[in-house]
């Protein structure tokens, strides 16, 4: 085998990791996985947006108890 031939394997073999990296991002099984993730982004601002407008609700108050 010569070089051209290696670099022709090599390309068939990128070519079927490439595909079966498609096919594992677009199948049914992974759908639960991956919304789960995209949904736990915005999740998790939710609760830091909870404790800082309680952080935020404690500071006024102890403002307000200080006048």
């Amino acid at each position: 085998m010569d070089y051209g031939t290696y670099r022709g394997i090599y390309t068939i073999i990128m070519l079927l990791v490439f595909a079966g990296i498609i096919w594992w991002a677009y199948s049914k099984h992974s759908k639960k996985k991956f919304d789960d993730a995209a949904h736990s982004i915005l999740d998790d601002d939710d609760i830091k947006d909870k404790k800082t407008s309680e952080k935020a609700k404690q500071a006024q108050q102890d403002l307000e108890d200080k006048t």
